[in-house]
This record gives C-alpha cells, structure tokens and sequence, in this order.
C-alpha cells in the first residue's frame, strides 16, 4: 500500500513541478477561490492567478481580467466538483472564443491522480501532507 502512495505522491510533485515552471513562464491559472490561491501558493507555485469567484466576480469579469493580461493561454484549476465542472466548461468555451487557449492538462491529471480522494484545490497541501505521513516520509511537508 505504501508503495502505491509513494507512486501518488511522486506523481503529484511531478504534476506540481510542471506547474510552477508554466507559471513561471508566464501562463496564468485561473482558480475559484482566495483559499486556492494560498493552497498553491503554499505548494511554491509563484506567478500569476487569478480567483474567479471571489467577493461576487462574475464570469465577464474574469474573462475581462484574462484579457487585460493579455495572456494567449490560461491553466484552469477548478474544484472536482460539479459546480467546479461547470465552471471548467463555460470558462473553457468562453475563452475559446476570446481565442486564449484553456489548457486543461493540469486538471485532467490531478483529477485522474487524485481521483475523489480531493474535491477542490485548497485541499491540496493538506493532501500532500498526509500522503507523506502515511508514506512513513520525516517530514510531513511538501
């Protein structure tokens, strides 16, 4: 059982690794919520995000905010939910037609990985923190 975790774990680092080298390149990711952006931020994601439902912003907002950026692909990182699906899906059609690119690759992992052992990204470094405790790791950080 163990090993499975471990293989969870290095799966999701992986994952993790290659986030944080798109945002450090530039690519924005688009999450729901301010608690999203602290969990990503506490796994060393450093570049842009932005929260498309904090304090009552719309969908025209958000889409607004994409296009002052000027950014030509966003990373959307939605909760697994079916609000969060529903979200990923008007966001993605929206954005297409804005001609930005909505990279799903990101999401579609993490939700194969993780399966409905996570429903949203906030939960994310608690996650981590318990795979590496029940993988016997010292430390039970990230």
């Amino acid at each position: 059982m163990s090993s499975k975790l471990k293989d969870v774990k290095e799966k999701i680092l992986q994952l993790l690794e290659k986030l944080a080298s798109e945002s450090e390149k530039g690519t924005t990711i688009i999450v729901e919520g301010r608690n999203d952006i602290a969990a990503l931020r506490k796994l060393t994601i450093k570049g842009g995000i932005i929260a498309a439902k904090a304090s009552g912003r719309s969908l025209l907002d958000v889409l607004r905010e994409v296009r002052k950026r000027g950014t030509k692909e966003v990373i959307l990182l939605m909760d697994f939910d079916r609000r969060g699906k529903e979200w990923t899906k008007r966001l993605t059609q929206n954005l297409e037609r804005m001609r930005v690119k909505p990279n799903l690759f990101f999401w579609n992992e993490l939700l194969s990985i993780v399966g409905h052992d996570l429903k949203d990204i906030e939960g994310l470094p608690t996650y981590m923190e318990t795979l590496s405790r029940k993988c016997g790791d010292q430390s039970s950080k990230v």
